[in-house]
C-alpha cells in the first residue's frame, strides 16, 4: 500500500546526506532550511563532528537531511571517526547532496568525495554555495567543470546564508524522492537530544572565542540538566575536556575571563533555544590525548 497525503496524492519521503569538504556551509544550509538552529556553525573548518539529522517538512513530502562532518584527510582517531561517519552516510541514504564553496571549487578533498559518489551509485546533486560572496561569471565555468567530473542529476548555485537558490534546490531534491511514509512527526525538526544540543552550543562558543589548536582539542559533555521547580530556571552542568594543562589555563583565562566569556555567550543562546532562564556551570578537565584515544572518543560520543 502506497503512502498518501490528505489530498490522496502519493506522499514522498527520503533521506539526504549533505557531504563536502570542511567549511563549505553544510550546517548553515541545514539551519536555514529548517528555520532554526540544529547544527552549530563557526568560521573554522571541521566544526561538525557528529552526524546531525534535520527534518524538512513540505506539502506532501518529508526530507530527512543528514549533516555530516567535512570529509578531509584524518590526522587523529577523532578525525578518522568524523570522516568514517561522513562516508558511511553515503551508502545509508536515498540521495546525496554534495556541497562546494564557489571560492574554492578545486578543494583537495573533492576528488576523494567524487570517488565515493561513484562507488555508492546513489543519485547525487551538487550545490555550489556562497554565490553571494563572489562574481557571478565564475558560476558557469564551475558548473561546466563538475558536469564533466561526475554525472550529477542537477547542479544548483545557492547561498545558504542568504537563502538564494534554496527553492530550486528543494524542487530538484523532491524530483528524486520516492513514495514512502512520514518517518517523523510533522512538528519535529531534529532527533538530537537537549543534552546533545546544549553540549554543541557550548562547543560552538569555544570555536568562536579561542584560537589555534584549542577548539580542536576540546570536547564538551553535559553531566546534568534539570528544571528548578517554581523558578523558571534550567540548570545545566557541563564539563569541557582538553588535552593539556596549558590548554586548560588558556580556556579558563586570566582571572577566569575566557571561561566567563564562553559561559555567558552559551547561556544567552541556550536561553533563546529553551525559552527559559539558564544557570550554566562549566568545569574544565584535562584528559590527556582524548582525541587519539578510541575509548575516550566512545565515552564522549564520537
Amino acid at each position: 500500500m502506497k503512502a498518501s497525503d490528505s489530498t490522496g496524492s502519493e506522499f514522498l519521503s527520503g533521506f539526504i546526506a549533505i557531504v563536502g569538504p570542511p567549511n563549505v556551509g553544510k550546517s548553515t544550509l541545514l539551519n536555514r532550511l529548517l528555520g532554526q538552529k540544529v547544527a552549530i556553525v563557526s568560521p573554522k573548518p571541521q566544526t561538525t563532528r557528529n552526524r546531525i539529522l534535520g527534518i524538512y517538512q513540505g506539502d506532501g513530502y518529508q526530507m530527512i537531511f543528514i549533516d555530516t562532518p567535512g570529509i578531509h584527510r584524518p590526522k587523529t582517531a577523532l578525525h578518522q571517526s568524523m570522516v568514517a561517519s561522513a562516508k558511511a552516510s553515503l551508502s545509508e541514504v536515498d540521495i546525496v547532496l554534495m556541497m562546494i564553496d564557489m571560492s574554492s571549487p578545486a578543494s583537495p578533498e573533492v576528488p576523494g568525495i567524487l570517488k565515493s559518489l561513484r562507488t555508492t551509485g546513489r543519485p547525487a546533486l551538487l550545490a555550489i554555495n556562497k554565490i553571494d560572496l563572489g562574481p557571478k561569471d565564475r558560476i558557469l565555468p564551475i558548473i561546466d567543470t563538475f558536469h564533466r567530473r561526475h554525472s550529477f542529476e542537477a547542479i544548483i548555485p545557492i547561498s545558504a546564508l542568504q537563502g538564494g537558490g534554496l527553492d530550486a534546490l528543494i524542487n530538484e531534491l523532491k524530483r528524486w524522492m520516492s513514495p514512502g511514509p512520514a518517518f517523523f512527526p510533522g512538528d519535529m525538526k531534529t532527533d538530537q537530544s537537549e543534552l546533545f544540543l546544549a553540549s554543541e552550543i557550548i562547543r560552538e562558543k569555544i570555536f568562536l572565542h579561542t584560537r589555534k589548536e584549542l577548539p580542536y582539542s576540546s570536547a564538551v559533555s553535559v553531566e546534568k540538566m534539570e528544571d528548578r521547580p517554581g523558578r523558571d530556571l534550567l540548570s545545566i552542568a557541563a564539563r569541557i575536556h582538553v588535552e593539556t594543562p596549558s590548554q586548560k589555563g588558556i580556556l579558563i583565562g586570566e582571572g577566569g575571563s575566557m571561561i566567563k566569556t564562553i559561559g555567558r555567550a552559551s547561556r544567552i543562546e541556550l536561553e533563546k533555544i529553551f525559552g527559559t532562564r539558564v544557570y550554566l556551570d562549566l568545569m574544565v578537565r584535562v584528559e590527556k590525548n582524548w582525541s587519539r584515544d578510541p575509548r575516550a572518543l566512545r565515552r564522549l560520543g564520537y
